[in-house]
């Protein structure tokens, strides 16, 4: 199999390189924010002439580099490694997971022979901290699992053979690098519960996971169709007759919005040339995710049912 090579990414970030800002990597989890900085770009930079101590590589979600997340023993740790004068890439993988990290990028903002890049999981990183303390500094560069076009390059199958596999288990690398459908299906259920509920529960300390397990399947369950919080709301109450507050719901889905599982598309008045409010459509971003929650066996047969019968047209 090929290397993934994640060309679109790599040409914005190498159009925003050394342009005195900090570029933020951000997206779901292991749709390949880490492989993008190691070893897309460092062998990029390396090929280009750049010494490789003057790469600073640190993954701040390894136990071995914790003690990385205080943010003086962050940045002591990259002044160490900068002996002169020449430019030095700094390369920081989930950088949400570091106290305070807004002082550190500051103070590597005001050394000019800095370039850094960080990467990170979770939208509320930009949607409050960096707009917030960053604004005009950062350039964001949004990444998501493997489109079809990457999909079809990376596999050695017909494109009707990729688009079945491609609909049904998505475009997560790790997933589309599983060798069979026992393990790709394992895989999505495994990281759906033990990553990012898990990680969207213990990041938001919620109490009803329940609820939001509801929530997830609602979504999962109506994709493209339009709705808002109050319908879901509504869908909550008369499918489990339970009393929950309009407000835990819409903060529900707000936790899966930041956490990049959902994307909230707006509809577009085309003759009043602006975008409607409500009501709107949820997707997921990744077809494999979703699929995992309403039974990958399930929406295998009806896929197979739905590709038959139009061929039988």
């Amino acid at each position: 199999m090929k290397e993934i090579e994640r060309k679109q990414y790599l040409d914005e970030l190498l159009s925003a390189r050394g342009n005195q800002l900090i570029k933020v990597i951000t997206g779901i989890r292991r749709c390949g924010k880490s492989y993008l900085l190691d070893p897309i770009f460092k062998q990029y930079l390396i090929r280009d002439g750049v010494k490789e101590d003057h790469i600073i590589k640190l993954d701040l979600d390894f136990i071995e580099n914790i003690q990385y997340r205080d943010p003086m023993e962050l940045y002591n740790y990259v002044m160490s490694k900068v002996k002169d004068q020449s430019v030095y890439y700094i390369l920081l993988d989930e950088i949400q997971l570091v106290n305070n990290f807004e002082s550190v990028l500051n103070s590597f903002l005001k050394k000019s022979n800095l370039d850094v890049y960080v990467a990170c999981s979770y939208s509320k990183f930009l949607s409050s901290d960096i707009v917030t303390e960053f604004r005009g500094r950062s350039t964001e560069i949004k990444v998501y699992p493997l489109s079809f076009l990457e999909f079809v390059e990376l596999k050695s199958i017909s494109v009707d053979e990729a688009w079945n596999e491609y609909i049904l288990y998505g475009g997560l690398p790790p997933v589309v690098l599983q060798e069979n459908e026992k393990q790709k299906r394992e895989y999505l259920l495994n990281l759906f519960e033990t990553t990012y509920l898990k990680d969207i529960i213990e990041r938001n300390d919620i109490k009803r996971k329940d609820v939001l397990d509801a929530v997830v399947n609602i979504l999962a369950s109506s994709i493209g169709s339009l709705t808002n919080p109050m319908n879901i709301y509504k869908t909550y109450i008369s499918t489990f007759h339970k009393d929950i507050s309009i407000n835990t719901i819409t903060s529900y889905i707000e936790y899966l919005e930041n956490a990049f599982l959902i994307k909230k598309v707006e509809r577009y008045d085309v003759k009043g040339r602006k975008h409607i409010s409500t009501p709107f459509k949820y997707y997921f971003t990744d077809l494999g995710l979703r699929n995992a929650r309403l039974n990958l066996d399930n929406r295998k047969k009806i896929i197979l049912w739905k590709i038959s019968f139009i061929m039988s047209y």
